[in-house]
């Protein structure tokens, strides 16, 4: 399993009211013999019981920035103390309806391809093959003086190795945020993991707040949604620009934005149409009712790290 849970999944598909099936017959109707582009946030995977930043009823949090984690020692060693802990507790999602239904599309050639603003794989682990990591995946750690890469369960058994029984004593950790920090608040005394390579400092390989999304992966998304007729945005609040900028583009191209989330985003007066349902029972919808493409036009494949 990959991702990460910390409440339970949802149990099936919650029934469109009319007011809902109504919209989604529009969107049908504006997104129908485009090719789309689909950019996917963090209200996708709540149904997988991956808590959200934004979204209605979510808990207020403040996620540590780049710098916070570079430049404090303190800061680093809390983080990781509180994620050794979070990452054993919210590593088991599995995906949900809505990852089933891109991934569908995907099969059908109705996409161009998929970026994510999700770090839990859920997207590949549900099938989805043409995506693009925006911050990168949550099953990394990155040396950041020597660059090397190393999957997350090898750092974990060395965290165990450096802090026996730390574990058991946290077992109990209260709220787990979506970068898997849970509410532990003995740290002072956790021995962090050096770079087995380097000994240089471990950071997760995901984009922190504060951190820039790579260059070539952004040039990649923008291709996406270049070749896309259409784009489709679902569970993201578009609060911060590494999502926004993809509506900003799409709009300024005179192409189709349909944006499926509940609660304001603010791309919402770039939209041509928002939609306020539940994201996977729309996206089943839309995997339902979207007429095929000609196989003609072809899928188009993109370098997605």
């Amino acid at each position: 399993m990959t991702g990460f849970v910390s409440t339970p999944p949802a149990d099936g598909l919650a029934e469109l009211d009319p007011e809902e099936r109504r919209l989604l017959d529009r969107a049908v109707a504006l997104l129908a013999g485009h090719r789309l582009a689909v950019l996917t946030g963090a209200g996708l995977s709540t149904d997988s019981g991956i808590p959200d930043y934004r979204g209605p009823g979510s808990v207020p949090r403040s996620p540590m920035t780049y710098q916070q984690f570079v430049g404090d020692e303190a800061l680093r060693r809390r983080y990781w103390a509180r994620n050794h802990v979070g990452w054993r507790h919210l590593r088991r999602a599995d995906p949900n309806a809505g990852h089933a239904a891109v991934a569908l599309l995907e099969q059908r050639n109705l996409l161009s391809g998929l970026i994510t603003q999700n770090v839990d794989k859920l997207h590949s682990s549900a099938g989805s093959v043409n995506v693009i990591d925006l911050h990168g995946t949550f099953d990394r750690v990155v040396c950041l003086q020597c660059a090397s890469t190393f999957p997350r369960s090898r750092i974990a058994e060395i965290l165990e190795e450096l802090n026996p029984g730390y574990l058991e004593r946290e077992s109990d950790a209260g709220d787990v945020a979506p970068d898997a920090d849970a509410d532990v608040d003995d740290t002072g005394d956790f021995v962090m993991a050096p770079c087995p390579v380097c000994g240089g400092m471990l950071k997760p390989d995901f984009v922190y707040f504060g951190e820039n999304v790579p260059k070539a992966r952004v040039a990649d998304a923008y291709a996406m949604v270049d070749d896309a007729g259409a784009l489709l945005v679902a569970g993201s609040s578009l609060t911060v620009m590494s999502g926004l900028r993809f509506v900003r583009h799409a709009f300024k191209a005179g192409k189709p934005v349909v944006i499926i989330n509940r609660g304001h985003t603010r791309g919402d007066e770039f939209a041509s149409l928002k939609i306020e349902a539940g994201v996977s029972e729309a996206l089943s919808y839309l995997a339902r009712e979207l007429p095929d493409l000609p196989r003609a036009q072809g899928i188009i494949r993109y370098r997605c790290e």
